[in-house]
């Protein structure tokens, strides 16, 4: 069994638009201080909270010289500082300052009961992937990665945009829709799930392809393997078509050109606290439940 880091160095980095996000920070930095452990921060997240100490100047520097991040927001503050540790292994928990939070396990009111937890090594770490995308265009060759999804859409107009798609250079199907949706298995329960495509368990090494509102019936989701490449060809002219990572990043597309996607090299690791599961998540996020016969 691999051994776990030892936890002396403690990151902070919370979502700065969130004011509420203050209050927790700063009881943070007293359970830190009180188990005897350091405080890194960055300089945004030391002004929200009014945190003395040691400040760095980014996320990635502070990832760089911690031994676990803690982040403070909703999942798209996790997926924003997923993207920014650039495929560092610093493991990170999320804090849910959010809403429904799929990816930020722990309640900000059970922060104290948390972190006993993690002094104690009661935790397990996952490996998630990332996902890279290249965008080709007229214009040249944009490179983005993302840990949820990529997402190629009509703009404003109301009309149906079509895209042409291949799995490892052989012809998949056209798909006349409102959009296509490329996740990753922890993608699956964000936009993807919300436009009917399958839940993934963290550890499929899988793609799903969703389309957003298809005009054929018989376009249905599909879930192909991770190590494919998968290319999706803008074929609508004079119709606004947008690429989005995330939720976050954004451009514009014109017909003829290309987004191929496949697996990162670069992945992140979460805690997983004891007594949390992916299952257990979707449980309790989801509202299931169950009856015995």
């Amino acid at each position: 069994m691999k051994k776990k880091p030892e936890l002396k160095r403690i990151g902070l980095v919370a979502n700065v638009e969130k004011a509420d996000a203050a209050a927790v920070l700063r009881e943070a930095v007293k359970l830190i201080h009180r188990a005897k452990r350091r405080v890194l921060t960055d300089a945004a997240t030391a002004a929200l909270g009014g945190l003395d100490g040691e400040q760095l100047a980014d996320v990635h520097a502070v990832a760089k010289r911690a031994d676990v991040l803690l982040v403070f927001g909703g999942d798209g503050t996790m997926l924003r500082v997923a993207r920014e540790l650039d495929g560092a292994a610093t493991p990170i928990l999320g804090i849910n300052l959010g809403s429904l939070g799929f990816l930020t396990d722990v309640p900000s009111d059970k922060l104290a009961p948390a972190l006993e937890k993690l002094w104690r090594g009661e935790f397990t770490l996952e490996t998630r992937p990332l996902l890279d995308a290249e965008v080709v265009t007229r214009a040249g060759t944009q490179r983005h990665r993302a840990f949820n999804d990529f997402v190629v859409s009509r703009g404003n107009c109301s009309r149906l945009i079509e895209l042409a798609v291949s799995v490892d250079g052989e012809s998949l199907t056209r798909y006349r829709c409102d959009g296509l949706i490329v996740s990753s298995p922890t993608g699956s329960t964000a936009y993807s799930m919300a436009a009917g495509g399958a839940i993934v368990a963290p550890g499929a090494e899988v793609f799903s392809l969703t389309p957003i509102c298809p005009h054929t019936l018989t376009n249905r989701p599909l879930i192909v393997p991770l190590r494919s490449t998968l290319e999706v060809t803008v074929r609508s002219e004079k119709l606004e078509v947008m690429f989005t990572a995330d939720g976050q990043l954004q451009s514009a597309l014109d017909a003829g050109d290309v987004v191929r996607v496949r697996r990162s090299a670069k992945s992140v690791r979460l805690v997983r606290l004891a007594g949390a599961n992916f299952f257990q998540t979707l449980r309790r996020k989801l509202h299931w439940s169950g009856s015995s016969v």
